[in-house]
Parts: structure tokens; sequence; C-alpha cells
């Protein structure tokens, strides 16, 4: 009797770990091909600067205000926040996906001990 819920409970496990398998990889595959939208972890809001009189700086700090000012703006021509931001989020959920492919396989590799 013992030994019959121990298959029985192997297989539930087996099937358990493939779905959570079967589940992540079908939600990756409709997140990369924009299918479903892709889970927010990360929000990347843009902060204005505040406006600094320059009157009273030498020309020096002056020039050192312009050149940051220029260099953050080539910055965000070359990577702008948003694509940043998904950056973040594709790289979060592929962790996320990955910690439970590896989960998935943990289940299933012990129903398929409790089954032999």
């Amino acid at each position: 009797m013992l030994k019959i819920l121990q298959k029985i409970f192997g297989w539930i496990l087996l099937f358990t770990g493939l779905t959570i398998i079967s589940w992540t990889l079908y939600s990756s595959y409709n997140i990369f091909y924009k299918n479903q939208s892709l889970p927010c972890v990360f929000r990347i809001q843009e902060k204005k600067a505040p406006e600094v009189s320059s009157q009273g700086l030498g020309l020096e700090a002056q020039l050192e205000e312009k050149m940051k000012e220029a260099v953050g703006e080539q910055i965000k021509e070359i990577i702008s926040p948003r694509t940043l931001e998904r950056l973040l989020n594709i790289i979060a959920w592929s962790v996320f996906a990955g910690i439970l492919i590896f989960g998935g396989g943990q289940i299933s590799s012990l129903g398929i001990k409790m089954i032999l």
C-alpha cells in the first residue's frame, strides 16, 4: 500500500515539475514575441536637473557644468532610460525563469526517484 502511494506521489511530482517548466517556457516565449507584457520589476524615472544659475560661478565651473550637461544628453541618446528599463526587466525575468526551470527540474527528478 505504501509503495503504491509513493508511486502516485512520484507521478504527481513529475507532472508538477513538468508543468512548472512548461509554463515558464510558454510565458518566456510569449514575452519575447510580444504576445504578453514583460513583468515590470524596475522603473526608471527621468530626473530633471535643477537649473543652476551660472552667474556666480567662475569660467571653469561654467565650462564644467556645460560639459556635464552635454555628456548627459549624449548618454541619453545612446542608451535611453526606457531601453535600460527594458533591459533590466528582461534580465530579471530571465533570472526568475531560470530559477523556475531549475526548481521544476528538481521536483521532477524527485518524482522520478520516487517512481523507481
